[in-house]
């Protein structure tokens, strides 16, 4: 798919929670912790280290910097990986007691096989904090390698 930064992997959820709980879950370092990791610093500043707990308790930060915040509707940021350029970005949108997610990640050169069900897996762990699910029923094998021909696509 193609999105304001070029190529994209583009998800859309819909959570039946309130838009500022799931902006709440994805911003709060402590409630972003809960799925998918936690991060340090100072936001005002423009820049924070994310620590990805989800992978390990032993994994190094990445400095992220973020290019727009309106809370509680887009936040936007990118960080670098290696060589690779990674921007990311989220929506969100009040529907009547629910509240619509479009996620996206700017791929560059990445391939969306190995980019995409790891968005897919870390969106459902988002999904199970937000209703009170169990996290441990989420397992990555479900995920990868299955959605991988999908996302080659």
């Amino acid at each position: 798919m193609n999105g304001p930064l070029g190529r994209e992997v583009r998800l859309h959820r819909r959570f039946h929670a309130p838009m500022d709980a799931v902006w709440a879950a994805m911003t709060e370092s402590a409630r972003l912790e809960r799925w998918i990791g936690r991060w340090e610093g100072d936001p005002a500043t423009g820049t924070i280290t994310f620590y990805m707990t989800a992978e390990g308790e032993d994994v190094e930060g990445q400095e992220f910097r973020i290019q727009e915040c309106v809370p509680p509707q887009r936040f936007r940021a990118e960080t670098r990986t290696g060589s690779n350029l990674w921007q990311v970005r989220f929506d969100l949108q009040d529907e009547g007691g629910t509240t619509r997610l479009t996620f996206a990640q700017a791929l560059g050169s990445d391939d969306p096989a190995m980019m995409g069900p790891g968005w897919e897996y870390y969106l459902d762990r988002l999904g199970a904090t937000l209703s009170g699910g169990d996290l441990q029923e989420i397992r990555f094998e479900q995920y990868h390698p299955a959605m991988c021909d999908h996302y080659a696509g």
